[in-house]
């Protein structure tokens, strides 16, 4: 299947937005992605387009999206605007949205300072909606790393120099717990390479367990309870998004369910392909029909 590509003029910069599915009678889905800085990855996700016409967007500075001359638009309240005028111009009246790791903070954001109407349900896929409980997490995981990497991640935030060492740490870190696969698909390894680290640097920081920016701090805890329609929490066994912290999520939520995939990590929907796409099609079904439970279920 391929994608309708076309791009949403706006005063910083083009956006991309690619359509699978675009004549098919379900309710769209709005994938939001990752990163932040990251790209649109329709591989797996995309499959949903035999029910729904399937939507991703590349956030401004990302993947085939402009990007500005300056960092000052890589914040949260652009990139909130940025999904509410993606959703204009789509014309998107009612509608799902999938966030997958920083785009569920992304998601959230919009649902809790924008109120919009039309929203069905929402997907949190390798959730982080607390930047202070995934630092909790992925230093609780690194600890449990090889005595070399421990080492050389200390030596580089001590010093403030993240170099080839460092990188490569970092990936050792990222096989356990952002794709287990071996070896990494083609286009996974091709999009790590596209990530814009001006994006990713500015709001994050050097890695996914070292955090020092916009974003360091950042907590929806307190508002979740304020999240209203049905919602799917979903990650993987090893997921950075860790389980334990998920269920926390969950809890905080009035009309959500999780699902925990095994021998996953972050990028669960590449691992777990078959399962995912039933888990997440019979949400959808249900969210439609208004009969999501309270429960989380794994």
């Amino acid at each position: 299947m391929k994608a309708k590509e076309r791009y949403i003029e706006t005063e910083y910069g083009r956006i991309w937005v690619g359509i699978y599915g675009e004549a098919q009678p379900g309710i769209p889905l709005l994938v939001v992605h990752g990163g932040p800085g990251f790209l649109s990855m329709p591989r797996e996700i995309c499959d949903f387009a035999d029910r729904r016409p399937v939507i991703f967007y590349d956030q401004l500075g990302c993947g085939r999206s402009d990007r500005p001359a300056t960092t000052e638009r890589y914040t949260v309240a652009h990139y909130v605007d940025e999904l509410a005028l993606v959703r204009e111009q789509l014309k998107l009246e009612r509608l799902h949205i999938m966030g997958q790791s920083w785009g569920t903070m992304l998601a959230a954001e919009y649902m809790l300072r924008r109120r919009p109407s039309g929203v069905q349900s929402l997907i949190f896929s390798g959730p982080l909606l607390s930047s202070p409980l995934w630092e909790r997490d992925q230093r609780a995981y690194l600890a449990d790393m090889p005595a070399e990497v421990l080492r050389v991640v200390s030596a580089a935030e001590e010093s403030g120099r993240f170099g080839d060492d460092y990188e490569e740490a970092m990936m050792e870190y990222y096989r356990r717990h952002v794709l287990r696969l071996d070896p990494w698909p083609d286009d996974v390894t091709e999009a790590l390479g596209k990530l814009n680290a001006d994006v990713y640097l500015t709001m994050w920081g050097p890695s996914e367990f070292t955090v020092t920016g916009a974003l360091k701090g950042a907590d929806l805890m307190s508002r979740l309870p304020e999240i209203e329609c049905p919602v799917l929490l979903i990650c993987g066994e090893h997921d950075e998004a860790a389980p334990k912290t998920v269920k926390t999520y969950c809890d905080r939520i009035p009309q959500a369910e999780m699902t925990v995939l095994s021998n996953a990590s972050h990028l669960h929907h590449l691992e777990q392909p078959v399962t995912f796409r039933a888990v997440v099609n019979d949400f959808l079904s249900r969210a439609v029909r208004g009969s999501i439970t309270t429960e989380a279920i794994s």
